[in-house]
C-alpha cells in the first residue's frame, strides 16, 4: 500500500475545503495553492500550507501544471487531489503526476481520456451491452453523410460535439431544411470551444431525464455503484438542482442501470470514484451518455443518503486499499436535494454577478449542510465559476427535505451580489417538481411568468426568468 501523509488539492473554493476536511479527518496534512485573486480565500486558511501559484487568470495559475506539481515536490506532499473543473479530467495532469513519483487522486490518464471523447466512450462501452441511444458511433464529417445518418435514425435528431461539455457544440434538428445550418454551428462552436470541431447525431429522446450513477472502482479491479441521482433541473445545460435517490425509477430499472455503470467503468479499467450518467425516456429505457471522470459536483446527495464519504473512498482506493463494502450490502435510506447557489442576476440572464458579500449567513439547523468557500466580506471574483456554495438538505422521506430546504433558503442570507437562492424557492414550490415527475424540459415547461408571480412573488424575477426561456427557445437550446 501507498503512503499518503499530505496531500495538495489542486483547487479552490468549496471543493477544496471539502477534500481537506476529509483529509483531516484522517490525520493528513492538507496543501492549499492559490491564486493572486485567493489570497485571503477560505480555502487558504483553512489548509496547513498555502502556496502561491500563479496570477488570477486560471490558465496561468489553477491550470499550471508545472507549477502545481512543484508546489506538491517543495511542500513534501505525497498526493494530489484534483477536486472538480480545472485539471480534475485532465490526462496529461494524471500523467505529470506519477511522473513525479506522486500519487494522483484519481483515475488513470487512459480512463480520463477515453471518457472525455464521446465518441471514444461509446465504442468503449458498447461491447459489454450498455444500452446507447440510436446515432452514429463516428465522426460525422460531411453535410452528406449527417443527411444519410438523419434519414436512417428519424428525426428530430441532436447533433453533439464528441469532446463537448455543457452545452456546447450541441443542435437540435426538427426537420431536414435546417441540418445543414445547424451542422456548421454545432462544428464551429465546437472547434471554438474544444479545439475540435468533431460531431455525431443521435435521436433526440423528447422529454428525457437525465440520471446518473455513482460508481467506485479500486485498483484490484472490484467496483460497486451507489444509487443514482436525479439531475434533470438545469439551465444553459448546467445543473442547478439535483436530488438522490432518483424518483419515480422502478427497482429493476435502477438495478440494471446501476449494474449497466459498473460496465462502463469496467470497460476502461477504471480506479476511484466517478459517474456515469445516463438519459432516460418516458418508458425507462435508459441509455448511455456519458461518464465523468472525478467527483461530482453533487456528490453530498449521495453521502447522505449512503453515509459514505467518498472523499474517504477516493483517498482510500488511491493508497491502494481494497473496497471494504459489498454491493449487496449497500442500502439508501431517505432523500437528499442539492441546491447550487450561484452569484448569477436573475434579472440578466443568469449573467455572473460578482461583488462583495456585504453579508452572509449560512443557516444552521438539523437536516441541513452547506458545503461553501466564502465568508463575509470577501469577494466573487471574475476570474473563476460564480458558484457560492452548495446547499444540502436531508429527511426521512422527500417531502420532509423540501420543506427543509425552503426553510433553508430562507434563513440563508446573501447581499453584495445577486444569487439563484430565489429560482431555487420557486422550484421547491412547484407542484411539478413536488410531485417528483419532471425531465429536463423543466424550466421550460414550467416557468411563465403567470406561476412565477404566484411562486415567487418577485417581478423582476419573473420578468429575467421569462426573457431566458424565451431566449432559450429562440436558440433552439434543449435544456
Amino acid at each position: 500500500m501507498s503512503k499518503i501523509s499530505k496531500i495538495l488539492v489542486a483547487n479552490r473554493g468549496e471543493i477544496a475545503i471539502r477534500v481537506m476536511r476529509t483529509a483531516q479527518k484522517m490525520n493528513i496534512a492538507t496543501v492549499a495553492i492559490y491564486s493572486d485573486a485567493d489570497r485571503s480565500a477560505c480555502h487558504v486558511q483553512y489548509a496547513d500550507e498555502a502556496v502561491h501559484v500563479g496570477p488570477s487568470e486560471s490558465s496561468a495559475s489553477y491550470l499550471n501544471i508545472e507549477r502545481i506539481i512543484h508546489a506538491a515536490i517543495e511542500t513534501g506532499a505525497d498526493a494530489i487531489h484534483p477536486g472538480y473543473g480545472f485539471l480534475s479530467e485532465n490526462g496529461e495532469f494524471a500523467d505529470r503526476i506519477a511522473d513525479a513519483g506522486l500519487i494522483f487522486i484519481g483515475p488513470r490518464s487512459e480512463a480520463i481520456r477515453t471518457m472525455g471523447s464521446k465518441l471514444a466512450a461509446k465504442e468503449a462501452v458498447k461491447p459489454l451491452g450498455v444500452p446507447m441511444v440510436p446515432g452514429t458511433d463516428y465522426a460525422v464529417t460531411s453535410l452528406e453523410d449527417a443527411q444519410r445518418a438523419a434519414k436512417e435514425i428519424g428525426y428530430p435528431i441532436l447533433i453533439k460535439a464528441s469532446a463537448g461539455g455543457g452545452g456546447k457544440g450541441m443542435r437540435v434538428v426538427s426537420e431536414a431544411s435546417d441540418l445543414e445550418e445547424q451542422m456548421d454551428r454545432a462544428i464551429s462552436e465546437a472547434t471554438n470551444s474544444f479545439g475540435d470541431g468533431s460531431v455525431f447525431i443521435e435521436r433526440f429522446i423528447q422529454r428525457p431525464r437525465h440520471i446518473e450513477v455513482q460508481v467506485l472502482f479500486d485498483q484490484h479491479g472490484k467496483g460497486i455503484y451507489l444509487f443514482d441521482r436525479e439531475c434533470s433541473i438545469q439551465r444553459r445545460h448546467q445543473k442547478v438542482v439535483e436530488e438522490a435517490p432518483a424518483n419515480d425509477i422502478p427497482d429493476h430499472v435502477r438495478i440494471a442501470m446501476g449494474r449497466a455503470a459498473v460496465k462502463a467503468g469496467t470497460s476502461v479499467q477504471y480506479v476511484g470514484a466517478g459517474t456515469v450518467e445516463f438519459l432516460v425516456d418516458e418508458n425507462y429505457n435508459f441509455y448511455f451518455l456519458e461518464m465523468n471522470t472525478r467527483l461530482q459536483v453533487e456528490h453530498p446527495v449521495t453521502e447522505l443518503i449512503t453515509k459514505i464519504d467518498l472523499v474517504e473512498q477516493q483517498i482510500r482506493i488511491a493508497r491502494g486499499e481494497r473496497i471494504s463494502i459489498e454491493q449487496e450490502d449497500l442500502t439508501a435510506s431517505g432523500h437528499a436535494i442539492e441546491l447550487r447557489i450561484y452569484a448569477e442576476d436573475p434579472e440578466n440572464d443568469f449573467l455572473p454577478s460578482t461583488g462583495i458579500l456585504n453579508k452572509y449567513v449560512v443557516p444552521v439547523m438539523p437536516g441541513v449542510r452547506v458545503d461553501h468557500g466564502y465568508m463575509e466580506g470577501q469577494e466573487i471574483p471574475i476570474y473563476y465559476d460564480p458558484m457560492i456554495a452548495k446547499l444540502i438538505t436531508y429527511g426521512n422521506t422527500r417531502q420532509h427535505c423540501i420543506s427543509l430546504m425552503k426553510k433553508a433558503i430562507d434563513a440563508y442570507e446573501i447581499s453584495g451580489v445577486q444569487t439563484t437562492l430565489s429560482f431555487g424557492r420557486a422550484v421547491m414550490n412547484n407542484e411539478t417538481f413536488i410531485s417528483g415527475k419532471y425531465s429536463t424540459n423543466f424550466i421550460k415547461e414550467n416557468y411563465d411568468k403567470s406561476e412565477l408571480i404566484s411562486l415567487v412573488h418577485d417581478e423582476n424575477f419573473v420578468a429575467a426568468v421569462g426573457n431566458y426561456i424565451l431566449t432559450e427557445k429562440r436558440n433552439k437550446l434543449v435544456i
